[in-house]
């Protein structure tokens, strides 16, 4: 399952569980872009729920859209990663260091109200 849900105007959350193919990377992707068109300096939840990784294909159409996914994360300026995994909470906040301009801060699932006071901070 994946769902993109524009909280506000400057925030989008995302919910994430399961494995995705290559059609709904697809759908995940143009669904990711579209709820985030006219977002300046946006914030993002994104939740993750029981995770599985993606397949070849679904890595396929991701890579070949990274012009887009660039523009994409532009938008940002901070993502909160609510996970219960502990090495999805450690990459994502590795992924952050990567990514000039964007702050990840990762949260066990425990954590969600903090992570959401994260995000509200100015």
């Amino acid at each position: 399952m994946f769902k993109v849900m524009r909280n506000g105007e400057n925030r989008i959350d995302v919910e994430f569980s399961g494995k995705l193919d290559s059609a709904e990377m697809r759908v995940a992707l143009d669904e990711l872009i579209e709820q985030s068109e006219g977002i300046e300096h946006g914030l993002m939840l994104y939740r993750i729920g029981d995770f599985s990784l993606p397949t070849l294909g679904a890595l396929g159409v991701e890579l070949s859209r990274i012009p887009q996914l660039f523009r994409f994360v532009r938008r940002f300026d901070r993502m909160a990663v609510v996970a219960g995994k502990e090495w999805l909470r450690k990459a994502s906040e590795i992924e952050g260091a990567l990514i000039p301009g964007l702050q990840i801060k990762a949260f066990d699932l425990t954590q969600e109200e903090q992570a959401e006071a994260w995000l509200r901070r100015e």
